[in-house]
């Protein structure tokens, strides 16, 4: 029986893609919770390569999952890009209407005699 070496195997290369695409989704959130200030045009090269990274990987999937589960995964990306833009129009609803009535003025406090 023949060894396949990894380059021979399409699964290994789809293990590496995704392993390497979730460290870098890592890498990017773990920046942006730290402010993603520091860096601002390093972090546009990154985004970009691992964008262009996440667009290979679908195109790797492509050519390797079967024509249903294919089409599942289609519809299941179409469903999340749904989702996101969804909760971007939520957001950029809320920025238009500006700050909630509740936060704009504090409380008013008044000292009640406690005797």
């Amino acid at each position: 029986m023949a060894q396949t070496r990894p380059d021979d195997d399409p699964f290994a290369a789809l293990r590496d893609r995704i392993r390497s695409t979730a460290d870098a989704a890592d890498r990017l959130a773990d920046e942006a919770a730290r402010g993603g200030a520091a860096g601002a045009a390093g972090s546009a090269s990154e985004a970009t390569q691992e964008a262009q990274a996440l667009v290979s990987l679908l195109a790797l999937l492509r050519d390797v999952l079967p024509d249903e589960l294919r089409q599942q995964v289609t519809d299941l990306v179409r469903q999340v890009l749904l989702l996101v833009r969804a909760v971007i129009d939520y957001c950029v609803l809320r920025l238009e209407a500006g700050p909630p009535a509740s936060r704009a003025a504090p409380p008013v406090a008044q000292d009640i005699p406690l005797d």
